[in-house]
């Protein structure tokens, strides 16, 4: 369920309304060595000089992604976790249920379930609040294969394993509605995802972590008339087929450990797309890719550079047109606090083929504050 161009009011008036639940409830007014309902929240805003291609964010003074969020338990076999999300987009303010989710605690042999909205496991990023990335702009693959942040209403089962060496097996069952909108034809459920992830230790000072993610999509997207006017879509992927194959893997290492102090991270992450539409050949596909490297010189300042590349087939009614897209972008990140941040990102875009809205130069300006309880992101 969204909620389209809700007044400031509104939005506020919604926020006292999670605030004052939370604040009646029962668990709220436990000890605090007790476990109980959690209420925080984000504030997100970012001053943008041109919008890149398949971004996020407006031109000009806007609000990305920021939420407030109650989390807590529901007896002792059960945690539920509420989510209202708000940003600006074509200068009007959304709001949507980004999260409202029950998930077991208790279940036996490290199996997990959960029922409700949530973000899809695939990827790396993709169960991370777009706020929490090293970025203003998520990696050019998400932002055009996953419509930036993908969550769904759907299942998940997770496993766990006993084992010194991290490895989770998950599945879920998706009604995939948030990922492709205007539909050609769809079938119930839309979406299924496999996932795995394994990592460890390396020594005292390094870590690593490797993902691989399965997504079986079918709702078929309505191809794009080039005769009609075009409109940006918020969310939504802007490629997407049956068939997407996702691996991702991830280094940081950090002297004696201290992560805290210093930390360098490098990141990639490759998908590949086939079964774009009923009117593929078989030679159709996308695919896209993302390297990154952070640099956390001391507690307070970070360094990122990031580059993407895009090759797409673009459908257009019965054909396909070319599109290539390459992406660069550097940030510098200051944190006076674990609440804060203050990101200065330069990001251009070289198009090859077909990207119009592409941009060559573009300035961001993010700055993120967090306030309550929050909980804690993926690795």
């Amino acid at each position: 369920m969204a909620f389209r161009s809700l007044s400031h009011r509104s939005i506020l008036a919604l926020v006292a309304g999670v605030a004052a639940l939370a604040g009646l409830s029962p668990a709220a007014q436990a000890q605090p060595r007790q476990p109980g309902w959690e209420l925080g929240g984000v504030l997100d805003v970012a001053a943008t000089s041109r919008e890149v291609a398949f971004g996020q964010r407006d031109k000009g003074l806007g609000l990305g992604h920021s939420d407030v969020s109650l989390r807590g338990p529901l007896g002792r076999a059960l945690s539920a976790q509420f989510t209202l999300a708000a940003h600006t987009h074509d200068g009007k303010l959304e709001a949507e249920i980004e999260e409202a989710w029950v998930e077991t605690r208790t279940l036996p042999a490290g199996l997990q379930l959960r029922l409700g909205r949530f973000a899809a496991q695939v990827g790396r990023l993709n169960e991370q609040h777009p706020h929490a990335d090293d970025f203003v702009e998520r990696p050019l693959l998400h932002r055009a294969f996953l419509g930036g942040h993908w969550f769904d209403d759907g299942l998940r089962l997770n496993w766990t394993a006993p084992t010194d060496v991290y490895l989770r097996l998950g599945a879920e069952v998706m009604r995939g509605h948030q990922l492709v909108h205007e539909v050609a034809s769809a079938r119930s459920p839309g979406a299924f995802t496999l996932n795995a992830r394994t990592g460890g230790d390396l020594g005292v000072g390094s870590s690593w972590q490797l993902g691989l993610s399965w997504l079986h999509n079918r709702r078929e997207a309505e191809p794009e008339d080039p005769a009609a006017p075009h409109e940006h879509e918020a969310h939504g992927a802007h490629f997407s087929g049956k068939r997407t194959a996702l691996v991702d893997l991830t280094w940081k290492w950090a002297p004696q450990g201290n992560n805290r102090q210093r930390q360098l991270a490098i990141s990639t992450e490759i998908a590949r797309i086939r079964g774009i539409n009923r009117h593929d050949t078989g030679t159709q596909r996308h695919a896209a890719g993302t390297l990154s490297v952070v640099w956390r010189h001391t507690q307070a300042w970070e360094f990122g550079l990031r580059t993407d590349w895009l090759l797409a087939d673009h459908p257009h009614l019965a054909d396909f047109e070319p599109l290539r897209l390459r992406e660069q972008a550097l940030t510098v990140a200051w944190k006076p606090t674990h609440a804060q941040a203050l990101r200065l990102q330069f990001t251009t875009q070289r198009d090859a083929l077909d990207v119009d809205d592409a941009a060559r130069r573009s300035v961001q300006l993010q700055y993120v504050l967090s306030f309550g309880a929050h909980g804690a992101h993926s690795y």
